[in-house]
């Protein structure tokens, strides 16, 4: 199976053992996992993560840590200490950039988060636009997240689909795959979505 599902799983480790074995369970079709301790690496070391992240490393699944960039209003010095955190506290081998700006005058600021990224230790870069970015963002990362949305409105959307391209739907009913070679769908709703797995995954409860 190839590995195409970049899952970003926002629960606790121990609040949710079953559901991280899970995911090393699928390692050979994940694209990576987004870790995500407290809405970026945190204050200090979480060792229910540190454990998840080295657990997924030996699995061969990339663990990319979540840093919020407020589209581009998040201070570049704050970004950096995040990315250094998720580096030094779990391994994060990746980065996965939330709230990433669209804009041509927001590449600049962009490029050099990416440079510090892969300074950092990242060797797979993921930009989280949401939406469609301007042309320039693609030079900058490994994958653009060019949707992230409802199941409700990506159903009525005819997207451009490129390897580089990744769709993140959640509110998904069943057997819904989304059109990009990398992709995620999940059936959570609400202000916390990202708190499932997609269907093939989620173990019974």
């Amino acid at each position: 199976m190839p590995a195409s599902l970049l899952v970003p799983f926002y629960e606790h480790p121990a609040d949710r053992p079953e559901a991280w074995s899970a995911l090393l369970g699928a390692a050979p079709s994940l694209y990576g996992v987004v870790l995500n301790p407290a809405s970026g690496a945190g204050e200090a070391a979480d060792p229910a993560f540190a454990e998840a992240a080295a657990r997924l490393r030996e699995a061969g699944v990339r663990v990319l840590g979540y840093v919020d960039t407020d589209y581009g209003r998040r201070p570049h010095a704050e970004v950096v200490a995040d990315l250094l955190r998720h580096r030094d506290w779990y391994g994060a081998d990746g980065a996965f950039l939330d709230q990433v700006a669209t804009a041509p005058a927001a590449l600049a600021h962009y490029g050099r988060i990416a440079v510090a990224a892969r300074a950092a230790g990242a060797a797979t870069l993921v930009l989280n636009h949401g939406t469609h970015p301007d042309p320039g963002y693609e030079r900058l990362a490994d994958l653009l997240v060019t949707f992230e949305g409802p199941w409700d409105t990506y159903r009525t959307l005819d997207l451009p689909v490129a390897p580089h391209y990744c769709h993140l739907v959640y509110a998904a009913p069943p057997g819904v795959r989304p059109a990009t070679p990398v992709h995620c769908a999940v059936p959570g709703t609400g202000a916390h979505p990202w708190g499932t797995l997609p269907y093939l995954l989620e173990p019974a409860r």
